[in-house]
């Protein structure tokens, strides 16, 4: 198997494809066109048209139902245009990612590559989408219900510039546009949720390959090479790692406070409606499961946070198990001062909208927060009763 840490992302660049077609060299009128319904349709007005209609809730049922659809769409929107704004670091990322392949060059570089880094990759893509593959999938019952109720209704009630109730016409054009738009949403959220989590995977594989590379310097001399030469070539190799693990946190940082917060809030919605609201067995295992995505949809980035967290902790350690001790004063000059850089790593953690440090405390503390929500509301429940 070839090392090309890009062939993940490909699904990603197809998305981002249809979403800004424009950054990808397209420039015709129709293009601008399209963008523009695009946005302005789902990306804007889709979760403003959810919220707005948070305002008609004829009761809390309802207004639970929606509420969490709407905080959903509204933080995958803001996302996404967050994911927009950064594409340029995110392309040069994957530039840097094609770069560090090329320095793996060693038998156990390349069998940690395949057997653990590729293995950790692969569990992290398949399960976010399985995971959406399962809450459409589930979706498409409630999507009947919705299609053959009467009277006629929303897959959720929202504010619409129209009367829908008034004529067929009207019904299938509110009913279109809230399909089309959940779908797009989508699509949108796969790239939010497996970006994150999939580069700080690779960032911390990479950093642990040139972990490697540096405790076997001075070990495995390569003929016709000096030593002085193979470390100037880490050197290199480290400041491909600085770069990628700083646009990283770049490129993570404001979807990643989204995320924590609007992913604490949902559960404790999903929470409250499944366990007081919910009245038919599809739609509590449409929430047991929707409850389970949003889980999905925060654990990786925080888990593997941690674990880049840890492969920083590692570093120095690493380079001072190589045969530094044999060398020149010179060399042993240069492995000091490379040490010295590597802590600087530890004091630049990948944060969330630099408030929140992410990692798995970050986590645990979301679900805490969903739980404190939680016994708020039951309760104020409680006291009304």
């Amino acid at each position: 198997m070839d090392i090309d840490s890009t062939l993940a992302y490909r699904p990603l660049w197809l998305c981002f494809r249809v979403s800004a077609p424009t950054f990808f060299g397209a420039t015709s009128h129709w293009v601008y066109g399209y963008m523009l319904l695009l946005h302005s349709l789902v990306t804007v007005m889709f979760p403003l048209h959810l919220l707005l209609g948070q305002l008609l809730q004829g009761g809390p049922a309802e207004f639970f139902k929606n509420l969490t659809m709407s905080l959903s769409c509204a933080a995958c929107s803001l996302k996404h245009i967050v994911q927009l704004w950064h594409l340029p670091q995110m392309m040069e990322i994957q530039t840097l990612l094609k770069q560090l392949d090329e320095c793996v060059q060693s038998d156990e570089e390349k069998d940690y590559y395949r057997k653990t880094l590729q293995k950790s990759v692969n569990r992290i893509t398949r399960c976010i989408y399985i995971s959406y593959g399962i809450i459409y999938i589930l979706f498409v019952p409630s999507v009947f219900m919705v299609l053959f109720a009467e009277p006629p209704e929303l897959l959720y009630l929202a504010w619409l510039p129209f009367d829908w109730r008034r004529g067929s016409f009207r019904y299938a054009l509110a009913i279109s546009y809230q399909l089309v738009s959940i779908l797009a949403a989508g699509v949108q959220g796969l790239t939010n949720d497996i970006f994150t989590p999939l580069t700080l995977c690779y960032v911390s594989g990479h950093m642990h390959l040139f972990g490697i590379r540096m405790s076997r310097l001075g070990f495995h001399q390569t003929p016709g090479i000096e030593i002085q030469q193979e470390l100037k070539a880490c050197f290199q190799d480290f400041k491909l790692i600085m770069r990628l693990h700083e646009l990283t946190r770049e490129t993570v940082s404001l979807v990643q406070l989204v995320q924590l917060v609007f992913c604490g809030t949902n559960l404790c919605i999903i929470v409250i409606y499944g366990l007081f609201y919910v009245e038919d067995i599809i739609s509590m295992i449409y929430n047991v499961a929707y409850f389970a995505v949003v889980c999905v949809q925060l654990f990786p980035g925080c888990y593997f946070a941690s674990v880049l967290a840890q492969e920083c902790e590692r570093l120095p350690n690493a380079i001072f198990s190589g045969n530094w001790y044999q060398q020149s004063a010179e060399y042993q000059r240069h492995v000091l001062i490379f040490t010295q850089l590597t802590l600087g790593l530890l004091k630049r953690p990948v944060m969330a909208g630099e408030l929140i440090e992410l990692n798995l405390n970050a986590f645990a503390a979301t679900v805490k927060m969903a739980y404190s929500l939680f016994a708020v509301v039951v309760q104020a429940k409680n006291n009304n009763s």
